[in-house]
């Protein structure tokens, strides 16, 4: 296979909240970028922040060169600053990845020799997660599996969306307009020649997760809706299986009242079921509802995300 002359690099890097770590964020770029010079630019996409993330990333890169401040009108969510960060991206391949140093560097640069044998998506597998929870890595290990499973993308397992994308799927991703984008899904969905590095998840550096459970649990159901139907036909499934055995029961009934001696007692146990399935029918109907949300979403022909101003140190623009 030949070996393509690639040249530039762009990180995109998401901030929420994130004044405390910018100051050892951009250190830690700058030591890496003295050794990659093909990292040539740094998009800094601020998800609405409520603290001082803006001027401080603005203070701390204003005698730098390569970077560039997004910055949304309010927050949108990770995914959107992610897709926004991605169509900002003006270099050959850019890297995704967060801004809690969780996502080394040096696997960054591993990337980079790895894109330049001929991939064009490079993503990180998690080999280990320190930092993290007993419970939060066996629920990330069960979400992979059970996605893969039922989307139909050939998704890799234990990766997020720390990875490596050439400019071929940039330009690539551009084209889709999903609402609600599923980055990670998205990517492994548009194919193209795609091989992981696996790397060890390190603690965060400072701070706190601004991922809170509720918004981990949103982007798991939004992963499986927007890459897979299964849900649907399962519920279908349960639905036929439920009054298979309904009937069944009717007839037993039936039988047991007209050609039997024996009584049909358990008025008790019949109101349990009853509250069961009809919290089954509601559970389903939620997943269904689901699928029509997202459905309403895409049909409103809204922007995905507003961007208030887009800065670049040497450049005016309004202070946050």
């Amino acid at each position: 296979m030949p070996i393509p002359a690639h040249d530039s690099v762009s990180l995109v890097i998401p901030l929420f909240n994130e004044e405390a770590m910018l100051p050892a964020l951009v250190r830690e770029i700058e030591s890496f970028r003295q050794g990659r010079p093909e990292v040539q630019q740094v998009v800094f996409v601020d998800d609405g922040s409520t603290d001082q993330t803006a001027r401080v990333a603005r203070d701390l890169v204003s005698g730098l060169e390569g970077y560039v401040l997004i910055q949304f009108s309010r927050n949108f969510g990770h995914q959107l600053a992610v897709t926004a960060g991605m169509h900002f991206a003006t270099s050959d391949a850019a890297v995704i990845l967060d801004a809690d140093l969780q996502d080394p560097l040096p696997v960054v640069g591993e990337m980079i020799d790895t894109w330049r044998q001929g991939f064009d998506v490079v993503y990180g597998v998690r080999r280990q997660r320190d930092g993290d929870s007993l419970l939060q890595r066996a629920t990330a290990s069960a979400f992979y599996r059970v996605f893969r499973r039922m989307s139909e993308v050939d998704a890799p397992l234990d990766t997020g969306d720390f990875r490596l994308v050439s400019r071929a799927v940039l330009d690539a991703y551009r084209e889709l307009g999903e609402q609600q984008p599923y980055v990670r899904g998205l990517i492994s969905w548009l194919g193209f020649n795609q091989t992981g590095v696996v790397y060890d998840r390190a603690p965060r550096a400072g701070g706190s997760s601004k991922y809170a459970w509720r918004d981990r649990m949103r982007l798991a159901l939004d992963g499986i809706a927007s890459f897979s139907g299964r849900p649907l036909r399962l519920a279908v499934r349960i639905g036929l299986g439920v009054s298979l055995l309904s009937l069944i029961g009717l007839v037993w009934v039936l039988i047991a009242r007209f050609f039997t001696d024996t009584t049909v007692p358990g008025w008790s146990s019949i109101l349990f079921v009853g509250f069961f399935f009809g919290g089954l029918q509601i559970f389903f109907l939620g997943v269904v509802g689901s699928y029509l949300a997202r459905v309403y979403e895409e049909v409103k022909g809204r922007p995905r995300y507003v961007v208030r101003d887009v800065w670049r140190p040497g450049e005016s623009g309004p202070e946050s």
